[in-house]
């Protein structure tokens, strides 16, 4: 029996406890930097397991690290269990209904992600136990991916600098290597103060800071024009000052995101979205001032890991899915929109009218489009710190989106249980070759401090920038 299936069977042995452990933190979905009843389910099991805690771990309440063995290289596996809001939804059914109306849900799949980080780490640590193999595992428990970017406030604290190697996954319909490719990004308020008055008796003594921010949204589609394509910009009203029409309003509040396909491209687009934020405060007569929420750095790949992973996935093939699991998805896909499934089936790159419910195959390392992946993760800023590699994990149905009712109705599917526990054995394989190959971790490591000389590390985050733990409120 070679190292793989040794850890496999490590894997499978745990499989209940953290299939429990996903369902857990599914029924208590909670928001950025609240959660706390996911994070103290994370404690529980780490405890239960053999894992040293460390709570509150950079200084965020619902942060924590877990860590066991001794010796030999660090190994981290990364784990979230932050939910989205307005995505209440029930498990198992192919319809939007809705357990609480307004409710959170888990609708990007984090009650599995961080649950098979764990399942890895727990694996591994067994493993290195079982075999005498010096090297110490651990497992962060990191919140508020989900716009609070958790992790670079960890990667700020030195959480990181003592570790050889990152490994996570995220939950999707296919199984595969993460492409490392994202949208590096940063969050800022504008706030805007100017003077109410009476609408009609005195407006000419009011001046709106709804209007400042009005215009502030102008100068940004103007701006859009003149930026690179791959660039984002996005906006949404936090306080509109308030309700009253016959009221200059003299608050208001407009959160901005503002992307680009690297941290230096990302910096002079929010020097640009600041000066508009000044024309449109002098325009109005008004006050602008300005507050970082998060930043968030572009992934930084290493072909290295990448290609061990890959390895790991070929050897495990495709996740065992059952014709229970078939007809959900085949379900799940009625409700989906031909652009969804049209959007998939062009990122595989299947054959026209070819369709499938679920992945059962391995995506080919590489085999995306460079346009298959534009969102943006606080991962970034750990893979400029540590040489690390991700997994995507076949847990929905093809052609699921992301921040959909219908991920949140997969949360709890046969389907996601076997997704969460493949992919955790593919992560807890990757880490074996690591501790088995000396060179390949030198390789990993080498690769990584080259890349880093050439292109360094741009942190978006300011130095003083806090924690918006009231952003979630």
């Amino acid at each position: 029996m070679d190292n793989a299936e040794r850890i496999w069977t490590h894997v499978d042995a745990l499989r209940d406890d953290f299939v429990a452990l996903a369902d857990a933190v599914w029924a208590t979905p909670e928001l950025n930097f609240h959660e706390e009843r996911s994070c103290a389910e994370h404690r529980h099991m780490l405890e239960d397991k053999g894992f040293t805690v460390t709570p509150h771990a950079g200084g965020l309440p619902t942060a924590l690290i877990g860590e066991a063995g001794e010796g030999g290289p660090v190994i981290a596996f990364l784990g979230e269990y932050d939910a989205l809001p307005a995505l209440s939804q029930e498990a198992n059914i192919a319809e939007e209904r809705p357990i609480e109306a307004g409710g959170n849900g888990h609708g990007c799949g984090h009650n599995l992600l961080g649950s098979a980080a764990l399942l890895a780490a727990t694996a591994l640590k067994d493993y290195l136990a079982a075999n005498n193999i010096p090297g110490r595992v651990r497992y962060y428990g990191c919140p508020a991916e989900e716009g609070g970017a958790g992790k670079v406030f960890m990667v700020r604290a030195g959480l990181f600098d003592d570790v050889d190697v990152a490994i996570t996954w995220h939950p999707m319909s296919i199984a595969a290597v993460f492409p490392a490719r994202s949208l590096a990004n940063t969050a800022i308020d504008f706030t805007f103060s100017g003077r109410s008055a009476h609408a009609a008796a005195a407006p000419h003594l009011g001046r709106s800071a709804q209007d400042a921010a009005e215009l502030m949204n102008v100068g940004v589609n103007y701006m859009r024009e003149h930026m690179p394509s791959s660039a984002r910009i996005h906006s949404a009203y936090q306080d509109t000052g308030g309700k009253a029409p016959n009221v200059i309003p003299n608050h208001c509040v407009i959160r901005f995101i503002i992307r680009a396909e690297t941290s230096s491209e990302v910096k002079p687009l929010v020097e640009r979205v600041r000066k508009i934020a000044d024309g449109a405060a002098l325009m109005t007569e008004t006050t602008v001032k300005t507050r970082v929420i998060s930043a968030m750095a572009d992934l930084l790949g290493n072909a290295a890991l990448e290609e061990t992973m890959q390895a790991n996935l070929d050897r495990l093939g495709p996740p065992p899915f059952d014709a229970e699991d078939r007809a959900f998805a085949g379900a799940i896909q009625k409700t989906l929109s031909p652009q969804d499934l049209e959007t998939m089936r062009r990122m595989l790159r299947l054959p026209p009218g070819v369709t499938k419910e679920l992945c059962d195959f391995i995506v080919p390392l590489g085999a995306w489009p460079r346009d298959g992946m534009a969102g943006s993760t606080d991962v970034g800023d750990v893979s400029w710190a540590v040489p690390t590699v991700q997994a995507l994990g076949a847990t929905c149905a093809l052609g699921t989106a992301l921040h959909s009712w219908q991920m949140v109705a997969q949360g709890k599917s046969g389907i996601a249980h076997k997704g969460m526990v493949h992919v955790a054995k593919a992560m807890a394989g990757t880490a074996v070759d690591l501790f088995a190959d000396p060179a390949l971790l030198a390789r990993a490591k080498q690769e990584h401090a080259d890349r880093l000389k050439a292109t360094p590390y741009v942190a978006l985050l300011p130095e003083d920038a806090e924690p918006a733990f009231e952003m979630s409120l």
